[in-house]
């Protein structure tokens, strides 16, 4: 976010601080990895063990917080994270279902009674009601599920899987955009300077295929969205770049 700019006020800040927010999106972000990676390997002993000792620490995580409210808001926040991981990996890679996800998201909801059913309900539909309602949980969350994509995609050897990745994460670019009118293409900005930090960090994109991808990447969401968007979007991006190299000189 530029210093210039104001998000929303956020409105579930007082039942999850921001702190709270991000280790909710970096939870989220842990669980959903080892479900992805024990199905993959196919450990079936090893998944069901995993899924159960995850829905323990969410539980006892959303247990600790102070009163009902937020309580059932660590929960929603949980299974938001999850549930938007699982649906990006899903279009990503084509996945028809994760049903370790299913088994996780499931049981973190059984052990409430109708009433803490209720509210974790009413807290999962307001994260999305409002742009800056759990606005830190959402800029955690979306960089680190578009930096994974991006990572998996400049990881391909094969080119028509690479571009399967860059065709699902350039959609969900221009989708979250459309979704968020007022913030999303901040997100979408931050997303891209994150890359780029990446590449000149880390020499990431390394590859003829993984520099192919990601300046495709760059140009499909130039020519997907309208330029009164396009442009300042990829001014932040850039600032925000320039920035970043100044303070590493800096240090």
């Amino acid at each position: 976010m530029t210093e210039a700019f104001q998000p929303p006020a956020d409105g579930l800040a007082d039942l999850a601080p921001p702190e709270v927010q991000r280790l909710a999106a970096r939870m989220a972000q842990d669980a959903f990895t080892l479900i992805f990676r024990l199905t993959l390997e196919g450990d079936e002993a090893a998944l069901q063990a995993a899924v159960a000792g995850m829905q323990e620490r969410a539980n006892n995580w959303a247990r600790a917080a102070p009163g009902d409210d937020a309580r059932a808001l660590r929960l929603a926040l949980l299974a938001s994270g999850i549930d938007q991981w699982a649906l990006a990996y899903g279009q990503a890679f084509r996945l028809a279902a994760l049903p370790g996800v299913s088994i996780l998201l499931g049981g973190m909801r059984s052990a409430l009674d109708a009433a803490d059913d209720a509210r974790f309900q009413q807290r999962y539909a307001a994260i999305e009601q409002a742009e800056g309602d759990a606005v830190d949980f959402k800029m955690e969350l979306r960089r680190n599920i578009h930096l994974a994509l991006w990572h998996a995609m400049i990881a391909c050897d094969d080119r028509d899987e690479a571009r399967a990745i860059l065709a699902a994460l350039g959609g969900m670019l221009v989708a979250l955009v459309g979704h968020m009118p007022t913030l999303g293409w901040r997100l979408v900005a931050d997303a891209l300077a994150s890359i780029q930090m990446r590449c000149l960090a880390d020499a990431a994109a390394g590859t003829d295929l993984a520099r192919e991808t990601t300046e495709g990447l760059f140009v499909a969401l130039r020519q997907a969205l309208p330029r009164e968007v396009s442009e300042p979007m990829f001014a932040q991006a850039n600032q925000a770049v320039i920035a970043w190299q100044q303070s590493r000189r800096v240090h």
